[in-house]
């Protein structure tokens, strides 16, 4: 048994019937070179037999009687493999376009919480022998760095198959009441022996950042914080979700970022800086203000981590109003600087130690009155993740894996969610909305590669190229 920690919780109790809080990874598989040997059957034998190192697969959720602490994980489950792997088709022709509106109709639909909070899908229909496992994994699982951990576990980078295993796992026996209110009663004592040192730490973090703001002048072009204006973007979210995917090359955001003295971090949310205004001026007419983007950051990077959420968040100002791309670059690099300083300052963990105390009792009640009735988000407007993948390219069955995206979730009143994965030569983008924001939701992926030929334009580099290790790009449709 191990209990959620708070922020493990929070997304847990953050969950609505409009709101779901389960993380997607898709893995795109080339079959082509095992001539038909390659499909269900054999990624099911692949799953048997590395369940064994998948160890958060086989967590069940128990809650403690009358919520009277966070809950808890059962470990080492028996886990029904027939009804966790399920298969899919693309419609014909199965390119990029089908496949992310067949990921947006299985993001929008939750996880049945009595079961190990997890669900794989294997789609076919894909022309050249093209396969995609669609992985739907709770977010109180695993944050972004677990999630690429837990899939590396999953995918041979050798393609060998050492530590596979089909043994299957104990039963695993539930816990008493007794035992678990027990367990809750400990944990209690031990948030409260805590919690000094925890306001002794708050209070020192925030006198840090008040008098760090005292000295810094204040930047026209930068969002203050909560402050977030109104957009397009920003309403009542609806249950349903729509996907959609590019590609650009690793190579070539590397060397814009080498080019303009700047981190791949600041190019890719200088990207999404100049794709959302693009997007802004489309939909709202204007981008006259620079809007707040959330940044999730990870505060345990060990690659041996495969559950939990070990995160924290940048308020990040996205200069949306600015024309000239290089003064985007600029004004982006100095906002990331000055939020890393900022959480550095207020102390990295300080956010998720807090989360320990949220009520249970009353959390999901609180929560589900703001999914409901949130419009506008002060704090934040969008959420943009940079996750480094793999750069070794990963084998499932046998069969290469081609490209992985990744997303996040949708928050009150944000309808907008855009992660980046870099995987081997890859820099793959995915977004993440509801069926009431865009038209089409390949005008999002379209809008940042337009963006990242026009940084490129702007720097002197010649405009990116498409990537012929990735599926053919999807063009919007008015």
């Amino acid at each position: 048994m191990r209990r959620l920690n708070g922020m493990d919780a929070m997304l847990l109790y953050s969950e609505t019937p409009n709101l779901h809080t389960h993380t997607l990874k898709v893995a795109v598989i080339d079959a082509a070179g095992l001539r038909g040997q390659f499909g269900f059957d054999e990624f099911r034998r692949t799953v048997a037999r590395r369940l064994h190192l998948l160890e958060p697969l086989r967590y069940r959720l128990v809650d403690i009687p009358w919520r009277l602490h966070h809950p808890m994980w059962m470990q080492d489950c028996p886990v029904d493999l027939d009804y966790h792997l399920r298969r899919v088709r693309v419609p014909a022709p199965g390119g990029r376009r089908e496949l992310d509106r067949v990921i947006g109709e299985i993001a929008g639909t939750p996880l049945d919480r009595s079961r190990p909070l997890w669900e794989f899908y294997f789609a076919e229909g894909m022309p050249d022998d093209r396969f995609a496992l669609i992985g739907k994994v709770h977010h109180t699982l695993a944050d972004g760095v677990a999630s690429a951990n837990l899939l590396a576990r999953l995918m041979d980078l050798t393609g060998s198959s050492q530590d596979e295993s089909e043994e299957p796992p104990p039963t695993c026996e539930p816990p008493s009441t007794g035992q678990l209110l027990w367990e809750a009663q400990l944990d209690h004592f031990h948030n409260m022996a805590e919690m000094p040192r925890l306001f002794a730490d708050a209070a020192r973090g925030l006198s840090r950042l008040r008098r760090r703001a005292r000295s810094r002048s204040d930047h026209p072009d930068l969002a203050k914080p909560f402050n977030a204006p109104p957009t397009f973007l920003n309403h009542v979210v609806s249950p349903v979700r729509t996907f959609a995917t590019a590609t650009l090359s690793l190579a070539e955001v590397k060397e814009t970022a080498r080019q303009l003295g700047v981190t791949f971090n600041d190019i890719v949310l200088a990207v999404a800086a100049g794709g959302l205004r693009e997007l802004l001026l489309r939909y709202d007419g204007r981008a006259d203000r620079p809007i707040l983007a959330t940044v999730p950051i990870s505060t345990d990077k060990s690659a041996e981590r495969i559950t939990g959420n070990e995160i924290g968040g940048l308020m990040v100002s996205v200069p949306v109003h600015v024309d000239d791309p290089l003064h985007r670059v600029e004004l982006t690099s100095l906002a990331t600087r000055r939020a890393k300083e900022n959480n550095d300052l207020l102390g990295p963990t300080l956010q998720g130690r807090m989360l320990e105390y949220l009520p249970p009792p009353l959390a999901p009640a609180m929560f589900r009155v703001q999914s409901r009735h949130a419009d506008h988000n002060r704090m934040m407007n969008v959420a943009v993740s940079n996750v480094p993948g793999p750069r070794v390219r990963g084998h499932i069955g046998g069969a290469p894996v081609t490209e992985i995206y990744s997303v996040g979730v949708l928050s009150a009143g944000s309808a907008f969610n855009m992660t980046v994965w870099s995987y081997v030569d890859q820099v793959d983008i995915a977004v993440l909305s509801d069926d009431r924001t865009f038209t089409d939701p390949h005008e999002a992926t379209e809008a940042m590669v337009h963006a990242f030929d026009e940084l490129r334009q702007a720097c002197g580099l010649p405009p990116s190229s498409i990537v012929d290790t990735a599926m053919g790009p999807a063009v919007a449709v008015d």
